[in-house]
């Protein structure tokens, strides 16, 4: 019998390259079969989630600049939107109630206070949630829209069916 010239492919088996992420949504994923829909967060996990992110955006902040600044409102207006377009169906309302909770736990935690008491830390959280309304309105106004708009849409596919 006569042999395969040289140049044919080899007789073992051929090695693809295969990157882990892909357009399409019902590849595979690191082992997994993915499937179109996106992982969602439940209301408990919403408001775990809007804690842990904003603590350590604030606590970045508070490393980086000695304070919480402008990097702490565009941090929670990330997490604020991120909250909003991951949170279930079921649980929407879930995103703009645990943003501002979240935004104000960073601020009694993190916010220094010149006096001790209970009283001195009531107005500082005061003064820091009076001093940051900008930031914090922004990213429960962001959150509450794109919660309405979800909302909306959903309502308007279940009536089409």
């Amino acid at each position: 019998m006569a042999r395969p010239p040289a140049t044919s492919r080899p007789a073992g088996p051929r090695l693809r390259l295969r990157l882990p992420l892909r357009g399409r949504g019902d590849e595979q994923l690191y082992g997994r079969r993915r499937t179109g829909r996106p992982t969602r967060l439940t209301a408990v996990g919403t408001g775990v989630v809007a804690v842990l992110a904003t603590l350590a955006v604030a606590g970045v902040d508070r490393l980086l600049f000695g304070g919480l600044g402008w990097l702490f409102g565009l941090g929670y207006l990330v997490v604020c939107f991120q909250l909003a377009v991951r949170v279930r169906y079921a649980d929407l309302l879930a995103a703009p109630i645990s943003g501002p909770i979240a935004f104000a736990l960073a601020l009694l935690l993190l916010e220094p206070v010149n006096s001790s008491g209970v009283a001195a830390q009531l107005v500082s959280l005061a003064t820091g949630l009076a001093l940051r309304a900008g930031w914090l309105f922004s990213g429960t106004g962001l959150a509450a829209l794109i919660v309405l708009a979800r909302f909306v849409a959903q309502r308007r596919i279940h009536r089409s069916r």
